[in-house]
Protein backbone atom coordinates (compact mmCIF):
# COMPACT_ATOMS: atom_id res chain seq x y z
CA UNK A 1 0.00 0.00 0.00
CA UNK A 2 1.02 3.33 -1.03
CA UNK A 3 0.85 5.65 2.04
CA UNK A 4 0.92 8.63 -0.12
CA UNK A 5 -2.04 8.08 -1.96
CA UNK A 6 -4.16 7.73 1.00
CA UNK A 7 -6.62 10.76 1.09
CA UNK A 8 -5.84 12.00 4.65
CA UNK A 9 -8.61 14.67 4.93
CA UNK A 10 -11.40 12.40 3.46
CA UNK A 11 -10.35 9.89 6.63
CA UNK A 12 -10.80 12.72 8.81
CA UNK A 13 -13.97 13.56 7.01
CA UNK A 14 -15.19 9.92 7.34
CA UNK A 15 -13.75 10.20 11.44
CA UNK A 16 -16.08 13.17 11.53
CA UNK A 17 -19.22 11.21 10.11
CA UNK A 18 -18.24 8.45 12.70
CA UNK A 19 -18.38 10.72 15.77
CA UNK A 20 -21.45 12.28 15.00
CA UNK A 21 -23.12 8.64 14.28
CA UNK A 22 -21.83 7.57 17.98
CA UNK A 23 -24.62 9.94 19.22
CA UNK A 24 -27.28 7.33 17.87
CA UNK A 25 -25.24 4.21 19.98
CA UNK A 26 -25.16 6.17 22.51
CA UNK A 27 -28.86 7.41 22.07
CA UNK A 28 -29.46 3.40 22.33
CA UNK A 29 -28.00 2.93 24.88
CA UNK A 30 -29.92 5.57 27.02
CA UNK A 31 -33.02 3.49 25.87
CA UNK A 32 -31.46 -0.12 27.13
CA UNK A 33 -31.40 2.28 30.45
CA UNK A 34 -35.11 3.29 30.27
CA UNK A 35 -35.91 -0.01 29.64
CA UNK A 36 -33.72 -1.67 32.89
CA UNK A 37 -35.63 1.40 34.74
CA UNK A 38 -32.25 3.37 34.93
CA UNK A 39 -33.12 6.88 34.63
CA UNK A 40 -30.03 7.92 35.91
CA UNK A 41 -27.99 5.84 33.15
CA UNK A 42 -30.22 7.30 30.16
CA UNK A 43 -29.46 10.53 31.34
CA UNK A 44 -26.15 10.10 31.55
CA UNK A 45 -26.03 8.16 28.01
CA UNK A 46 -27.65 11.64 26.70
CA UNK A 47 -25.30 14.03 28.26
CA UNK A 48 -22.32 12.09 26.55
CA UNK A 49 -24.24 11.98 23.03
CA UNK A 50 -25.46 15.88 24.18
CA UNK A 51 -21.53 16.99 24.10
CA UNK A 52 -21.02 15.03 20.81
CA UNK A 53 -23.63 17.23 19.19
CA UNK A 54 -22.11 20.40 20.68
CA UNK A 55 -18.67 19.41 19.33
CA UNK A 56 -19.35 17.78 15.82
CA UNK A 57 -20.23 20.61 14.28
CA UNK A 58 -17.28 22.56 14.77
CA UNK A 59 -15.13 19.74 13.67
CA UNK A 60 -17.15 19.44 10.78
CA UNK A 61 -16.66 23.07 9.96
CA UNK A 62 -13.04 23.01 10.63
CA UNK A 63 -12.36 20.13 8.23
CA UNK A 64 -14.77 20.82 5.58
CA UNK A 65 -16.51 17.08 5.49
CA UNK A 66 -18.83 18.88 3.07
CA UNK A 67 -15.80 19.15 0.13
CA UNK A 68 -14.35 15.73 1.25
CA UNK A 69 -17.68 13.94 1.55
CA UNK A 70 -19.85 15.20 -0.76
CA UNK A 71 -21.89 12.15 -1.02
CA UNK A 72 -23.28 12.22 2.86
CA UNK A 73 -24.74 14.89 4.01
CA UNK A 74 -23.83 15.94 7.63
CA UNK A 75 -26.93 18.10 8.48
CA UNK A 76 -29.55 15.13 7.40
CA UNK A 77 -27.37 12.81 9.70
CA UNK A 78 -27.07 15.24 12.52
CA UNK A 79 -30.91 15.96 12.58
CA UNK A 80 -32.07 12.49 12.53
CA UNK A 81 -29.73 11.60 15.41
CA UNK A 82 -31.03 14.57 16.82
CA UNK A 83 -34.63 13.86 16.69
CA UNK A 84 -33.80 10.55 18.07
CA UNK A 85 -32.32 12.12 21.48
CA UNK A 86 -34.03 15.16 21.65
CA UNK A 87 -37.42 13.91 20.87
CA UNK A 88 -37.77 10.02 21.06
CA UNK A 89 -35.96 8.74 23.50
CA UNK A 90 -37.28 11.86 26.06
CA UNK A 91 -41.02 10.71 25.13
CA UNK A 92 -39.94 7.17 26.13
CA UNK A 93 -38.92 8.79 29.57
CA UNK A 94 -42.01 10.60 30.07
CA UNK A 95 -44.03 7.65 29.32
CA UNK A 96 -42.36 4.82 31.03
CA UNK A 97 -41.29 6.75 34.08
CA UNK A 98 -44.81 8.68 34.51
CA UNK A 99 -43.67 12.44 34.39
CA UNK A 100 -47.28 13.18 34.02
CA UNK A 101 -50.36 12.33 35.58
CA UNK A 102 -51.95 9.16 35.03
CA UNK A 103 -54.25 8.68 31.74
CA UNK A 104 -51.43 11.21 29.60
CA UNK A 105 -48.68 8.80 29.69
CA UNK A 106 -49.53 7.70 26.02
CA UNK A 107 -51.09 11.23 24.36
CA UNK A 108 -48.52 13.55 25.81
CA UNK A 109 -45.73 11.49 24.39
CA UNK A 110 -47.48 11.08 21.20
CA UNK A 111 -47.66 15.00 20.85
CA UNK A 112 -44.19 15.51 21.75
CA UNK A 113 -43.31 13.25 18.66
CA UNK A 114 -45.97 14.64 16.21
CA UNK A 115 -45.31 18.25 17.20
CA UNK A 116 -41.38 18.28 16.93
CA UNK A 117 -41.76 16.90 13.97
CA UNK A 118 -42.73 20.48 12.78
CA UNK A 119 -39.42 21.90 14.65
CA UNK A 120 -36.73 19.63 12.51
CA UNK A 121 -38.89 20.39 9.32
CA UNK A 122 -39.06 24.43 9.91
CA UNK A 123 -36.40 25.55 7.11
CA UNK A 124 -36.36 28.90 8.90
CA UNK A 125 -35.11 26.71 12.28
CA UNK A 126 -32.32 28.93 13.25
CA UNK A 127 -32.09 32.58 12.57
CA UNK A 128 -28.99 34.45 10.64
CA UNK A 129 -27.66 34.71 14.31
CA UNK A 130 -27.84 31.36 15.45
CA UNK A 131 -30.88 32.01 17.90
CA UNK A 132 -33.50 28.92 17.74
CA UNK A 133 -36.64 30.22 16.48
CA UNK A 134 -39.22 28.69 18.40
CA UNK A 135 -39.52 25.98 21.06
CA UNK A 136 -36.26 23.84 19.76
CA UNK A 137 -37.74 20.31 20.38
CA UNK A 138 -34.77 20.22 23.66
CA UNK A 139 -37.44 17.44 25.60
CA UNK A 140 -34.51 15.57 26.81
CA UNK A 141 -33.40 19.28 28.79
CA UNK A 142 -36.87 19.48 30.09
CA UNK A 143 -36.99 16.20 31.39
CA UNK A 144 -33.77 16.39 33.27
CA UNK A 145 -35.61 19.61 35.19
CA UNK A 146 -38.86 17.70 35.92
CA UNK A 147 -36.44 15.29 37.52
CA UNK A 148 -33.62 17.50 39.13
CA UNK A 149 -36.59 19.68 40.45
CA UNK A 150 -38.64 16.98 41.09
CA UNK A 151 -41.73 18.97 40.01
CA UNK A 152 -45.52 17.97 40.19
CA UNK A 153 -46.81 15.61 37.41
CA UNK A 154 -49.55 18.41 36.33
CA UNK A 155 -47.20 20.97 36.04
CA UNK A 156 -45.05 18.49 33.66
CA UNK A 157 -48.41 18.21 31.60
CA UNK A 158 -48.96 22.44 31.92
CA UNK A 159 -45.49 22.90 30.95
CA UNK A 160 -45.15 20.52 27.86
CA UNK A 161 -48.29 21.83 26.05
CA UNK A 162 -46.91 25.61 26.53
CA UNK A 163 -43.94 24.25 24.37
CA UNK A 164 -46.10 22.66 21.90
CA UNK A 165 -47.68 26.25 21.37
CA UNK A 166 -44.10 28.11 21.41
CA UNK A 167 -42.93 25.68 18.72
CA UNK A 168 -45.02 27.66 16.45
CA UNK A 169 -44.09 30.79 18.12
CA UNK A 170 -41.10 32.86 16.79
CA UNK A 171 -39.70 32.60 20.63
CA UNK A 172 -35.66 33.11 20.40
CA UNK A 173 -33.75 30.27 22.43
CA UNK A 174 -30.02 30.67 22.44
CA UNK A 175 -27.73 28.55 20.62
CA UNK A 176 -25.20 27.85 23.50
CA UNK A 177 -22.20 27.58 21.10
CA UNK A 178 -23.06 29.70 18.10
CA UNK A 179 -24.83 32.91 19.81
CA UNK A 180 -22.04 34.83 19.09
CA UNK A 181 -23.01 37.98 21.50
CA UNK A 182 -21.76 36.71 25.10
CA UNK A 183 -20.38 34.01 23.46
CA UNK A 184 -17.70 33.42 25.84
CA UNK A 185 -20.02 34.16 28.82
CA UNK A 186 -22.31 31.80 27.54
CA UNK A 187 -19.65 28.71 26.92
CA UNK A 188 -18.35 29.47 30.61
CA UNK A 189 -22.26 29.23 31.97
CA UNK A 190 -22.57 25.92 29.69
CA UNK A 191 -19.52 24.17 31.20
CA UNK A 192 -20.96 25.30 34.45
CA UNK A 193 -24.41 24.30 34.16
CA UNK A 194 -23.27 20.65 32.39
CA UNK A 195 -21.40 19.93 35.74
CA UNK A 196 -23.65 21.28 37.83
CA UNK A 197 -25.97 19.12 36.22
CA UNK A 198 -23.71 15.55 36.07
CA UNK A 199 -23.41 16.41 40.18
CA UNK A 200 -27.26 16.65 40.95
CA UNK A 201 -28.50 13.72 38.57
CA UNK A 202 -25.76 11.64 40.18
CA UNK A 203 -26.12 12.36 43.94
CA UNK A 204 -28.56 10.29 45.74
CA UNK A 205 -31.65 10.46 44.76
CA UNK A 206 -33.27 9.54 48.40
CA UNK A 207 -32.10 13.44 49.59
CA UNK A 208 -33.02 16.99 49.30
CA UNK A 209 -31.29 18.80 46.69
CA UNK A 210 -32.25 22.00 47.89
CA UNK A 211 -31.16 21.33 51.18
CA UNK A 212 -27.81 18.54 50.77
CA UNK A 213 -26.69 20.03 47.64
CA UNK A 214 -27.14 24.22 47.89
CA UNK A 215 -24.25 25.41 46.38
CA UNK A 216 -24.56 23.27 43.01
CA UNK A 217 -28.13 23.98 43.11
CA UNK A 218 -27.64 27.31 43.26
CA UNK A 219 -24.91 27.37 40.70
CA UNK A 220 -27.37 25.29 38.33
CA UNK A 221 -30.60 27.61 38.48
CA UNK A 222 -28.15 30.58 37.95
CA UNK A 223 -27.27 29.43 34.81
CA UNK A 224 -30.73 28.37 33.52
CA UNK A 225 -31.69 31.93 34.44
CA UNK A 226 -28.75 33.47 32.60
CA UNK A 227 -29.84 31.22 28.97
CA UNK A 228 -33.47 32.25 30.12
CA UNK A 229 -32.66 36.37 30.23
CA UNK A 230 -30.28 35.89 27.26
CA UNK A 231 -33.89 34.13 25.83
CA UNK A 232 -36.00 36.38 26.58
CA UNK A 233 -34.11 40.22 25.88
CA UNK A 234 -33.71 38.55 22.58
CA UNK A 235 -37.32 37.61 21.74
CA UNK A 236 -38.52 41.57 23.33
CA UNK A 237 -35.36 42.96 20.62
CA UNK A 238 -36.72 41.54 17.89
CA UNK A 239 -40.12 42.34 18.80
Amino acid sequence: MNIKKINKDKIAAWAVHGFTASGAVLGFLAIISIFNNDLVGAFLWLGLALLIDGLDGSLARKIGVTDKTPNIDGSALDLVIDYLNYVIIPALMIYWFQFVPPGWEIYIPAGIVAVSLYTFANINMKTSDYYFSGWPAIWNILVLYFYILGTNLWINLIVIIILYILTFVPIKFVHPLRVKNLRNYTIFATVLWGASTLKLVTANPNINLFLEEKIVMAIWILCSIYFASLCFTKSIKDE
